[in-house]
């Protein structure tokens, strides 16, 4: 077994290959949940993504003003990096890491572009295709770095 988790004949083993996949459904759920709700939606309340959410609003005004929202762009953003780390990830265990990077990109890509068409169907939500090119520049920055530290490790 390499030291970053593939097995040395290419295979993962099987509960790895479980968890890892696993992982990607967990997030892409995430993903879904946070496009079914309007940013307003966490703008009250004491659970986690409301107190994140307040502190993020607090920084962001202090920055740029109160009428500039760029929280949206980067929670975007940072959600399919995740979405596209864990898809290389996954998808590494059983085929070559590049080719692993461009099919997680290209997963990933499309699944935005899901998540702008159910964003249609959400009140106060609306398809932007300039959110799917920040997911898909996110994804890639994703599944790159992981790529990366997969081969540092293996290094």
């Amino acid at each position: 077994m390499t030291a970053f988790g593939q097995a040395s004949s290419g295979r993962a083993s099987r509960r790895r290959t479980v968890a890892s996949w696993a992982l990607v459904i967990v997030w892409a759920s995430f993903i879904f949940f946070m496009s079914a709700h309007t940013g307003s939606d966490f703008d009250q309340g004491t659970d986690l993504i409301a107190q994140v959410k307040q502190w993020l609003n607090g920084i962001q005004a202090a920055l740029f003003g109160p009428d500039v929202d760029v929280i949206s762009s980067i929670a975007h953003f940072c959600e399919y990096a995740v979405f596209g780390a864990l898809l290389q990830n996954a998808l590494r265990l059983n085929i070559d890491a590049r080719r692993a990077v461009a099919i997680a990109v290209i997963c990933a890509s499309l699944y935005g572009v899901t998540d702008e068409i159910h964003q249609i169907f959400v009140p106060g939500r609306a398809c932007d295709p300039i959110d799917w090119i920040v997911d898909t520049l996110g994804a890639t920055l994703g599944a790159c770095a992981w790529w990366l530290i997969g081969k540092r490790r293996e290094a």
